[in-house]
């Protein structure tokens, strides 16, 4: 419970010096002064140096708390209406001065500084009755200090002295002369009336006399303008008179000179014309020469154009139709020659692959048959044995019989009869299997000729080999049993 109440005891103490903090922030910011540009910012209090303030235009200044404070001065100008009456002038004559000064606090420094030591929180009617009082009476000491006819006529050494007196005593207090409006100056006594009258009388006498000196002036000038024109005309007259003269003789030598020139001109124009003329006859000639050969260069053109250029056309339509039929007819039996030459080379290739496997076929049988070339062929002519027993028997399979009539007459010595004769003598018509193996010039195995096998190998092995025998017991192998 204890360390709970420390913990909200801390949280609350953070709370509050941050809450302190971010209040004297604030107030910092509150403290840091911008100064406008019409008025004039004096922090006044604990300030640098001997000064009393500090004055600041148009910047702005940090305000510190409780050794520091500030105000403004406006710098608005103001307006004042001086109407001086009954000021006595240096000749003792008075006069009213109606006025209007316009002023304003002033922004150099040293001025400025003097403002806010005096003027520092009056009221704007407070500073203008100040200013009023100041400007009336250095305007009297003005007055006094210069004659009517200074003041009258010299305005603007009138003003000079009235800025440079009013300025001076207006920059004690921090104020500035602005502007300075004199409307009017008058005296009760009429003097600065007479003057004007005495002024208006000289300037109107002054203009009578200017114009009868100028009316004077204008009658003599008329008169020797006169004169002066009949003189210059008498003379231009005579001047003109002679003139025409030299003119018309001028103009008589110019048309002389002019008929001449034309004269000239108009046989070197007839002359040049003949000339042209030759020469443009001499062109056309030329001209008509050169179009005539080139007409005749043109017919002659025509005409090869006409006759040979066909020709020649035709000539090299039939070359080049000659060469394209030659040249296809080159191609045609180059493909040709192509194509049986690569036709006989497959076939020879085809040739030369199947005697090399026949030879190699060959070789392997030979091999089996114990290197002995007879067994070897014997090997070959009995995988061959079925189809040539094949061919004996379609020999006589195909033959057809359409009748046969027998006439048994009885039986024969052999016990045969006639029809097993006729048959046995047609199947003996077919060669036999000795007589084909004669023929290829090899002798057929003793078992394929019936003869008996223990003989055969008996006689084999004596080295006398039995004499073949044919069928039925016939010596001769090739002559058949029945003859």
């Amino acid at each position: 419970m204890l360390l709970a109440i420390l913990g909200m005891s801390s949280a609350y103490l953070v709370i509050a010096v941050v809450f302190v903090f971010f209040i004297f922030i604030f107030s910092m910011f509150r403290r840091y002064k911008r100064c406008p540009s019409d008025k004039v910012l004096v922090v006044y209090g604990k300030t640098r140096g001997d000064a009393s303030s500090k004055c600041v235009h148009g910047g702005a200044s940090f305000i510190w708390p409780i050794i520091q404070d500030y105000a403004f001065l406006d710098l608005t100008p103001i307006s004042i209406e001086v109407n001086l009456t009954n000021a006595l002038s240096k000749q003792n004559i008075r006069v009213n001065v109606p006025s209007r000064f316009t002023i304003g606090i002033s922004t150099e420094p040293t001025i400025m500084q003097n403002a806010a030591e005096r003027l520092l929180g009056l009221s704007l009617e407070a500073v203008k009755e100040l200013a009023q009082e100041i400007i009336f009476g250095q305007l009297r000491l003005v007055v006094a200090s210069m004659e009517i006819e200074e003041i009258n006529t010299d305005r603007d050494k009138f003003l000079s002295h009235i800025t440079h007196s009013v300025e001076a005593e207006l920059n004690k207090v921090g104020l500035k002369l602005i502007n300075v409006n004199i409307t009017d100056i008058h005296d009760e006594s009429g003097y600065i009336e007479a003057l004007g009258k005495e002024a208006a009388a000289k300037a109107i006498n002054d203009a009578k006399i200017s114009v009868a000196q100028k009316n004077r002036d204008g009658a003599i000038g008329e008169a020797e303008a006169v004169q002066d024109q009949r003189t210059r005309v008498a003379a231009a007259d005579a001047k003109a008179v002679d003139g025409e003269n030299t003119a018309k003789v001028q103009v008589a030598n110019s048309n002389a000179d002019r008929r001449a020139r034309e004269s000239e001109a108009e046989r070197i124009a007839i002359a040049s014309e003949k000339v042209q003329a030759a020469k443009a006859l001499e062109e056309a000639y030329a001209a008509e020469k050169i179009a005539e050969e080139a007409r005749a260069k043109k017919k002659e053109a025509e005409q090869m154009a006409d006759i040979i250029v066909p020709a020649q056309i035709d000539k090299q339509k039939i070359e080049i139709d000659a060469e394209a039929e030659a040249e296809q007819i080159r191609r045609i039996a180059k493909g040709e020659a192509d194509a049986i030459f690569m036709r006989k080379e497959a076939e020879a290739k085809g040739m030369f692959e199947i005697l090399t496997k026949q030879a190699e076929g060959l070789d392997k049988i030979v091999k089996a048959a114990g290197n002995d070339s007879k067994d070897a062929v014997l090997l070959l002519i009995a995988d061959k044995l079925p189809e040539l027993v094949k061919l004996q028997t379609e020999a006589i399979k195909n033959i057809k019989i359409d009748k046969v009539t027998v006439w048994e007459g009885g039986g024969s010595k052999d016990g045969k009869t006639s029809t097993s004769n006729f048959i046995s003598g047609m199947y003996k018509a077919v060669p036999p299997l000795q007589e084909m193996f004669n023929m290829a010039g090899m002798q057929l195995p003793s078992y394929l000729k019936g003869e008996d096998i223990e003989e055969a190998k008996e006689v084999k092995a004596k080295g006398n080999p039995a004499k073949p025998k044919g069928p039925k017991g016939n010596d001769n192998p090739e002559t058949p049993a029945n003859g």
